[in-house]
């Protein structure tokens, strides 16, 4: 393999994450804002909470998939995972949103959100792992 053939592969694999990455925000944007939408209660960060227990789910259900020989490619690999699920998991806004919960003084609520998150995220990757085997995928 030539260095012209390394140079294309990995420009290649920036466009495929990219596109995938470009996909993930969308959806974030659009998953999260419904579910914000729909729980106005005391200001609590349900649409973050729940694109990141979506992507946990996911990045389960997928990886148990990609386990079985010939399902996805290289490329798919870095759309999927490191593009689209990259992109729409919100880790990042979780940070911002917990510690804009103590700032503000509600300690209980900003708890409430790292421990739903880590729990709910844990088993969410647990059941995907569980569902692509039940699936057969």
């Amino acid at each position: 393999m030539g260095t012209g053939d390394t140079e294309e592969q990995s420009l290649g694999s920036v466009v495929w994450i990219g596109i995938g990455g470009a996909v993930g925000a969308v959806l974030r944007h659009v998953v999260s804002g419904h579910i914000q939408g729909q729980f106005r209660l005391g200001g609590f960060p349900y649409g973050t909470l729940a694109v990141n227990v979506i992507g946990c789910l996911l990045i389960g259900l997928f990886s148990q998939v990609a386990q079985r020989p010939g399902r996805f490619t290289s490329e798919g690999v870095l759309f999927l995972f490191v593009g689209m699920l990259g992109a729409f998991t919100t880790f990042s806004t979780f940070g911002k949103e917990t510690v804009d919960l103590l700032q503000s003084g509600r300690t209980v609520a900003a708890l409430a959100n790292v421990g739903i998150h880590v729990v709910a995220g844990l088993a969410a990757v647990g059941g995907g792992y569980e569902l692509g085997r039940f699936l057969q995928w």
